[in-house]
């Protein structure tokens, strides 16, 4: 059963930003998808089951931004 969690990241600006947040959440295991809103900073990832939150912060700070908590 696929898992969908919604997160909000600050710190987007352009497409650039949105492919490398995208990037880097598809390495986590599990994901199957991601959907980024620029505009809204609100970030859809998609996945086999939930995901640590730890691990997603971490994917999204690797990208050059935060996760907002």
């Amino acid at each position: 059963m696929a898992t969908e969690k919604i997160y909000t990241v600050t710190g987007m600006t352009c497409s650039h930003c949105v492919n490398s947040v995208d990037a880097e959440l598809r390495q986590l295991p599990g994901v199957t998808d991601v959907k980024v809103d620029l505009a809204s900073g609100a970030v859809t990832v998609i996945s086999d089951a939930p995901l640590d939150e730890t691990a997603v912060a971490a994917a999204v700070d690797e990208a050059g931004y935060e996760l907002a908590r």
